[in-house]
């Protein structure tokens, strides 16, 4: 399976609510959102904290299940040797607040030499997440 083609598989199991079967494409060590300086984390944003490992990315999702998700589109991709950007729309509504945000995001996807993915970062509207998801973000 090509790196694309197993980044379409996670989409495709992420549409269905199968988290074992994204799971499986990850790397045991996978980094998930790994950033040196990240707004959002620093602002305390649930889904775009770092974590490690299979473990980690599962607590992502159950994270993210709390969340209404509205809106959910892949619009496109792009491919490297080792890594694939997606594309994609996304609307949620969050569980903290009760306030939505629509955000058009970067989803860069690293696989290692297996073909499993070692890491991820969504690239965000920041802002937006901070001011939908926490208490510093006031009403909108």
């Amino acid at each position: 399976m090509s790196n694309l083609e197993t980044t379409q598989a996670i989409y495709q199991a992420f549409g269905q609510g199968d988290v074992p079967t994204i799971l499986s494409h990850l790397a045991e060590d996978v980094a998930w959102e790994a950033w040196a300086d990240n707004s959002a984390q620093n602002a305390g944003v649930p889904l775009m904290q770092p974590r490690t490992g299979r473990a980690g990315a599962a607590d992502f999702f159950q994270a993210a299940s709390a969340f209404e998700i509205i809106d959910f589109q892949v619009l496109d991709f792009a491919v490297s040797a080792n890594q694939v950007i997606a594309e994609v729309v996304i609307e949620l509504k969050s569980p903290v607040t009760g306030r939505s945000y629509r955000d058009e995001e970067l989803h860069l996807w690293t696989f290692d030499a297996d073909g499993l993915v070692c890491r991820l970062r969504h690239y965000t509207d920041t802002a937006k997440h901070i001011a939908a998801t926490t208490d510093a973000g006031g009403a909108r």
